[in-house]
C-alpha cells in the first residue's frame, strides 16, 4: 500500500474519541481522577505567584514577620498537594497508556485471528504489523498524555486570565492582546511541523521497506553483486529523509524562537504598563510580579496547547486506519446460529462438535476469489469417500490449492457448496473443521521456542508418550536426537537453525499429534531432498490410513497409489482418475508424468557420472 495514501489525513468526529469509547470506557475512574488532579495542579501553578505577591507586598513592602509561619505552612502545603497531584496525574497518564495501549493490540490481534486468508494476501506484513503496533500506540499515548496535558494547560490559562483581570483589568488586556497572536503564529508553524513530520514517516516507511528487503535479500545481492547499486538507492533514501529532517527542524526552530519572543514581548509589556501603574501608586510591586510570572508563564501552555491539538488531529489518521481494520469482515464468517450452537474461535462449545470422518464432497461448486473476476471452478462435483487418497496435480500456478483451501474453508464457493460427512461445512464452526485437519505447508514454519513446545502447539494437553509416537510415526526421531538438547532444544524464529527437511518432519509429526481426520500435504516434499522425501513418504503410507488426504503433488512419483488424481490446468480440472487410467489416457497427466519421468532420469545419470 501506499505511504502516502496512509497518511492521507481523515476527518472523524471528535478527533475519532466516540470509535475508542469502548477502550476508553473500563478506564473512565482513572481518567476521571486524572482530570480531577491535573484541575488541580493547574489551580495551584496559577495561585503560587499569589504567595510571591502577599510576600513582597507584605513582607518586604511592610518590613514586618508577622505571619510568616502561617505563610511558609500554607505555601508548604500547596507545593507538597501540587507535587502529589502532578504525580498522580502523570503516573495515571502512563498506566492509561500501557492498558488503552494493551487493549487496543489485543483487539485488533484477536480480530486478525478471525479474518480469513484473502486478507492476508490483499495486505503485506508490514501493513499489518503498523496497525496492531504503531497506531496503537500512538491512539493511546495521544490519548493518555494529550487528556493530562490539555487539562493542565486550559485550566492553568483559565485560572490566570481571571487571576489577571481580577488583579487589574488594564494590565490584563496588554498581555490578552498577545494571546491570539501567539495562537495564529503558533498554528501556522504546526501546520508547516505537520506536513513535514509526516513527510519525514512516510520516507522513513521507505526506509524502513529497503533495509527489511536488503536483509531477507542479501544473498541474492551478494550473487548478482549489485552491492553498490543497493548502497546507492538507501543513500539515496536518508539523503531525502535527512532533507526533510532538516526542514522539519528548522521550522521547530522558528518556532521556539517565537514563542521565547513572545514570552519577553509580554514581558516588556508587563514592566512598561505595570511600572507607569506603580509609579502612579496604582499598583503595588507585588501585584507587578504576579503579573511578570503570568506573562512569562502564558506562552509555553498556548504553543503546547496548539501542539496538543495538532497531535489530536494526526492521531485521526491512526484512529481511522484501525477502525478500517477492526471494520474488516472475514470473507468465511461463521453464522450467528451456528456460533449459538457451536461456540467462536475463541469460545468454543466442544460439547456440541459431532465426530468428523472425513466423507468430502463437491456439490457444484462455482468459485471466484473474492478479489478475481473469472471464476476458477465451475459447477465443478466431487466425492470423496472417507478414507481416500486424493492427489492434486499440474504446473506451478495452476490453481492446485483452491481445491484444499475450499475444503479447509479457508474460502467459501460463490455457489454451490463443499459437504463434510454429508453436511454443508458452513452449517458447522470453522474451528470445528480447522481441529480436524491436519495442514502440512511446502514451506514449513515453526515457532520461537523449543521443540516440545512447536510439537504441541495442535494439541497442548498431548502427553509425552503421544509426542514420542508421533515423532517415531514420521521417522522424525533422528533429527531430535542429533540436537543438542533433543525436545528441550531452542529454536530461532521461522526455525533457521533447522534445515527444510527436518522442519518439514517436525512439521509433519506436530500436524500427526493432533490426530486429524483430514490430511492436507501442499507440496511437501518439493523442497527437501531425496532421503527426506523418502520418511515423508513412508510416514505417509503408514499414518494416511483411514484418513481422508489431499495431497498437492510436484514429484508426480510419489502420487502412484492415489486414490484419485485430479489435473488442474488455468485453474480447472481438466482430467481425474487413476494413475492407470490417467497414462492409459495419454492426455496432459502422462504427458506431465514422461516429462518428469526423463528429467529425473537424466539427473540420476548425470549423479552417478559425478
Amino acid at each position: 500500500m501506499n505511504p502516502s495514501e496512509e497518511n492521507t489525513p481523515v476527518s472523524l468526529p471528535w478527533f475519532g474519541i466516540p470509535r475508542l469509547m469502548p477502550y476508553l470506557r473500563p478506564y473512565r475512574k482513572l481518567l476521571l481522577g486524572m482530570v480531577i488532579m491535573g484541575l488541580y495542579g493547574s489551580a495551584m501553578d496559577a495561585v503560587i505567584p499569589l504567595f510571591q505577591q502577599y510576600a513582597i507586598n507584605h513582607f518586604v513592602g511592610g518590613s514586618t514577620l508577622t505571619g510568616l509561619g502561617l505563610f511558609i505552612g500554607l505555601y508548604a502545603l500547596v507545593v507538597i498537594t501540587q507535587v502529589i497531584s502532578n504525580y498522580i496525574s502523570a503516573f495515571g497518564a502512563c498506566k492509561a497508556e500501557l492498558y488503552i495501549g494493551r487493549d487496543l493490540k489485543r483487539a485488533s490481534f484477536n480480530h486478525l485471528q478471525t479474518l480469513s486468508f484473502s486478507y492476508f494476501n490483499r495486505n503485506s506484513v508490514g501493513y499489518v504489523h503498523a496497525r496492531v503496533m504503531s497506531d496503537t500506540d500512538r491512539i493511546a499515548s495521544t490519548l493518555a498524555w494529550g487528556l493530562m496535558e490539555g487539562v493542565w494547560y486550559i485550566a492553568y490559562l483559565l485560572g490566570a486570565v481571571v487571576l489577571m483581570l481580577v488583579l487589574d483589568w488594564r494590565l490584563a488586556l496588554w498581555i490578552l492582546g498577545l494571546v491570539p497572536v501567539m495562537a495564529l503564529a503558533s498554528a501556522y508553524f504546526q501546520k508547516k511541523l505537520v506536513f513535514y513530520h509526516r513527510r519525514v514517516r512516510e520516507q522513513n516507511s521507505r526506509i524502513t521497506a529497503a533495509f527489511n528487503e536488503g536483509i531477507t535479500g542479501a544473498k541474492t545481492t551478494k550473487t548478482l553483486v549489485i552491492e553498490d547499486r543497493v548502497e546507492g538507492e538507501f543513500e539515496a533514501l536518508t539523503g531525502t529523509m535527512r532533507k526533510l529532517s532538516v526542514r522539519a527542524m528548522h521550522f521547530r526552530s522558528l518556532f521556539m524562537s517565537t514563542t521565547a519572543f513572545a514570552a519577553s514581548l509580554a514581558l516588556a509589556l508587563v514592566l512598561w504598563q505595570g511600572g507607569l501603574l506603580s509609579a502612579r501608586g496604582l499598583m503595588l510591586v507585588g501585584t507587578l510580579s504576579v503579573f511578570m510570572n503570568y506573562a512569562q508563564g502564558m506562552m509555553e501552555p498556548i504553543q503546547w496547547l496548539v501542539q496538543v491539538f495538532s497531535s489530536l488531529i494526526n492521531v485521526q489518521v491512526n484512529v481511522e486506519r484501525f477502525s478500517r481494520l477492526m471494520d474488516t469482515r472475514s470473507d468465511v464468517e461463521d453464522s450467528p446460529e451456528v456460533v449459538e450452537k457451536y461456540g467462536d474461535v475463541f469460545h468454543p462449545k466442544t460439547e456440541n462438535w459431532e465426530p468428523l470422518y472425513g466423507d468430502v464432497e463437491f456439490r457444484d461448486v462455482t468459485f471466484r476469489y473474492p478479489d478475481g473476476e473469472e471464476n476458477i471452478l465451475e459447477h465443478f462435483n466431487l466425492k470423496v469417500p472417507q478414507g481416500s487418497n486424493v492427489a492434486i496435480v499440474g504446473e506451478t500456478g495452476a490453481g492446485k490449492s483452491t481445491l484444499v483451501n475450499l475444503v479447509c474453508r479457508f474460502f467459501e464457493p460463490t455457489e454451490g457448496s463443499v459437504l463434510i460427512d454429508g453436511r454443508d461445512a458452513r452449517e458447522r464452526s470453522q474451528l470445528w473443521l480447522h481441529s480436524n485437519i491436519g495442514y502440512v505447508l511446502q514451506t514449513p514454519h515453526l515457532f520461537s521456542g523449543t521443540v516440545l513446545e512447536n510439537l504441541r502447539y495442535g494439541r497442548p494437553d498431548a502427553t509425552m508418550e503421544q509426542i514420542e509416537a508421533a515423532v517415531r510415526a514420521v521417522s522424525a526421531q533422528e533429527v531430535i536426537q542429533r540436537l543438542p538438547d533433543g525436545y528441550n532444544s531452542r529454536i530461532d524464529e521461522g526455525g533457521g537453525s533447522l534445515s527444510t527437511g527436518e522442519k518439514q518432519l517436525l512439521s509433519f509429526a506436530r500436524a500427526l499429534l493432533a490426530d486429524p481426520r483430514i490430511f492436507v500435504l501442499d507440496e511437501a516434499t518439493s523442497s527437501v531432498d531425496t532421503v527426506t522425501e523418502r520418511l515423508i513418504q513412508d510416514a505417509i503410507e503408514k499414518v494416511m490410513k483411514g484418513r481422508t488426504s489431499f495431497v498437492i503433488a510436484h514429484r508426480l512419483s510419489t502420487i502412484r497409489r492415489a486414490d484419485m488424481i485430479l489435473v488442474v490446468q488455468n485453474g480447472r480440472i481438466m482430467e481425474r482418475g487413476t494413475h492407470r487410467e490417467l497414462m492409459a489416457a495419454g492426455g496432459i497427466y502422462r504427458n506431465l508424468y514422461t516429462r518428469q519421468y526423463r528429467e529425473e532420469q537424466l539427473r540420476s545419470s548425470l549423479e552417478t557420472l559425478a
